[in-house]
């Protein structure tokens, strides 16, 4: 694992020997600690992709299967599973307590905002899968185009995992009353277990970590 004086909560997670082990560690995090983890996770795979987009840049031979991975990673964890969980979980259990989810006439809410950055971050998604498709077929002139849309995605990506880190989850730690997070932390037990899977999630952290000791050592 990586060598820092501090060990990040994702990689409390990814230390995990078993499922039983990760279940356990990942329960006694509240909600919004539990987003911060997979946060950690998400900029993982960013810095993955980031050193992946360097090197088709500079015409090395990458691994196609590599670029695959990561995206399914994006479109399954990040996206289905991450977004998924504060889009139906997190940010209506806000709204129901009040925080407003729509714009306003004053200005955005940070709930739009974080909504609306969701949105984008799919159609450079999107784009990405056309690219990659194309490429993985042999049209090696979408290089610039993959290499494009993947830079926008983690700009975007990065602000926004700042943007929840430090304005929109402090929020909701202030204002949720004890009863909201008693559900949203329910709620979240539901969706790892059976919507999404902890052992597909244990997949995605064991990919990362292979991922990173091809790219990040």
């Amino acid at each position: 694992m990586l060598s820092l004086l501090k060990e990040t909560r994702d990689e409390t997670l990814r230390k995990t020997s078993s499922l039983e082990e990760y279940v356990g560690t990942k329960m006694k995090m509240k909600p919004t600690e539990q987003l911060k983890a997979e946060h950690d996770a998400v900029k993982l795979g960013l810095r993955i992709l980031s050193m992946v987009c360097t090197k088709l840049e500079s015409k090395e031979r990458i691994t196609v299967e590599h670029l695959d991975q990561i995206l399914e990673f994006i479109k399954i964890f990040t996206d289905k599973y991450h977004h998924g969980k504060e889009e139906d979980l997190l940010f209506n259990v806000m709204q129901s307590e009040g925080i407003p989810r729509e714009a306003g006439p004053i200005g955005d809410t940070m709930l739009y905002v974080a909504l609306m950055e969701h949105y984008v971050g799919r159609d450079y998604i999107k784009d990405l899968t056309e690219a990659l498709a194309k490429y993985r077929a042999g049209d090696r002139t979408v290089s610039s185009n993959i290499i494009q849309t993947a830079r926008d995605y983690l700009e975007l990506l990065t602000q926004h995992i700042e943007k929840e880190d430090n304005i929109l989850y402090p929020m909701a730690d202030k204002y949720l009353s004890e009863e909201a997070w008693k559900k949203l932390t329910e709620e979240f037990g539901i969706a790892d277990q059976e919507k999404f899977g902890v052992a597909k999630q244990k997949e995605f952290y064991q990919l990362l970590d292979d991922l990173r000791r091809i790219y990040l050592e």
